[in-house]
């Protein structure tokens, strides 16, 4: 495996994640996350094994080097082409290969992937070797507790227990079940109750794997309480929204000595590289659109969003929106100071 700042701790590498969120988490989203932590896991959006065996996997998989520590996300359930997916992720330089088994979408049901193959964990061991055979980096696997209503313990723990014995030895829960008739994915991020004591459950009764909780989970007081159960903790939609939550999870849970980031400092590395991406021809808005909250609970952060996600704006240049956008967060925070 790659050697990154990370791994300067032991057994830090999950500590904190951002999860893998499709039509999010792009190259461009985990630059901009970069810039705020620099050793959190990002991962990428699930890219499926279909995309990587017929499609273009320059775009799927080119990433910049600032991004590691960094997973590729697979979807997909052929040991074959699950195999080559590996063999790209280590050929492309990723971190760590995961196994999607908790998307409940209906077109990964239609590719019988996803949350649906915790019904088969033979099938999904069978992948996880296929997958090891194929590669030295760690393969782990993101899972559900649960689909549709089966919520006995003893389904998610015999699930783990045959794909541990495959030789994946992390294992990412969504504490939610995943309802595969009837929800939304959206719906099935809120609606399935959350219950983290099951995750806390599987790593009393698995001690020797490496468990990390998602879902739900928003603040550095509500990671550091599971962090006294689990090996660590995944943060999907309240990192992508709230990017500044993040800015103090290297000091405080992954041992970094470094001078915390500034918001003003991460804007200027983030219009440097909108900037080098329009210069090549790459419209601007596609990236910025990531770095939307970037000053969101300060006076002012919503006319800045307003100029950046103005489309009338989206052919000027990045320099001349840029100084817009802080001419206007700067008039609305001191209109906001005067009427105090």
């Amino acid at each position: 495996m790659r050697t990154s700042l990370i791994n300067e701790m032991p057994s830090v590498d999950w500590r904190v994640c951002v999860a893998p969120m499709m039509d999010l988490t792009d190259r461009h989203c985990r630059y901009f996350h970069r810039l705020i932590t620099r050793r959190a896991r990002l991962y990428t959006e699930m890219v499926s094994t279909g995309a990587l065996v017929h499609g273009d996997v320059a775009r799927h998989l080119d990433h910049d080097a600032a991004e590691h520590p960094l997973a590729l996300q697979l979807g997909g359930n052929e040991p074959a082409e699950l195999a080559h997916g590996a063999r790209l992720a280590q050929a492309w330089g990723y971190d760590e290969v995961n196994l999607n088994c908790g998307c409940p979408s209906d077109r990964v049901q239609r590719g019988a992937f996803g949350a649906c193959l915790m019904a088969e964990p033979q099938r999904v061991a069978d992948g996880v070797k296929a997958m090891s055979d194929a590669c030295t980096l760690p393969v782990t696997v993101k899972h559900r507790i649960g689909i549709d209503r089966i919520e006995r313990y003893e389904f998610v723990r015999d699930f783990i227990g045959t794909v541990a014995d495959a030789g994946c030895s992390v294992f990412i829960v969504h504490a939610r079940n995943a309802w595969l008739d009837g929800l939304s994915p959206k719906d099935n991020r809120e609606i399935p109750p959350l219950r983290y004591e099951i995750v806390h459950r599987l790593k009393r009764e698995f001690p020797a794997l490496t468990i990390v909780i998602n879902g739900g989970l928003a603040g550095d007081e509500a990671i550091a309480a599971q962090l006294q159960q689990v090996d660590g903790v995944m943060i999907g939609r309240e990192a992508y929204h709230h990017p500044w939550s993040m800015a103090s999870w290297d000091h405080r849970f992954l041992g970094s000595d470094a001078p915390a980031p500034q918001r003003e400092d991460v804007e200027a590395q983030m219009l440097a590289y909108l900037q080098a991406l329009q210069a090549r021809g790459v419209p601007w808005p596609t990236a910025a659109r990531h770095m939307l909250g970037l000053w969101n609970g300060t006076p002012g952060a919503r006319r800045w969003r307003q100029v950046w996600s103005n489309h009338r704006l989206k052919n000027e240049p990045v320099a001349r929106v840029a100084a817009l956008a802080r001419a206007a967060r700067l008039d609305a925070a001191a209109s906001t100071a005067l009427a105090a």
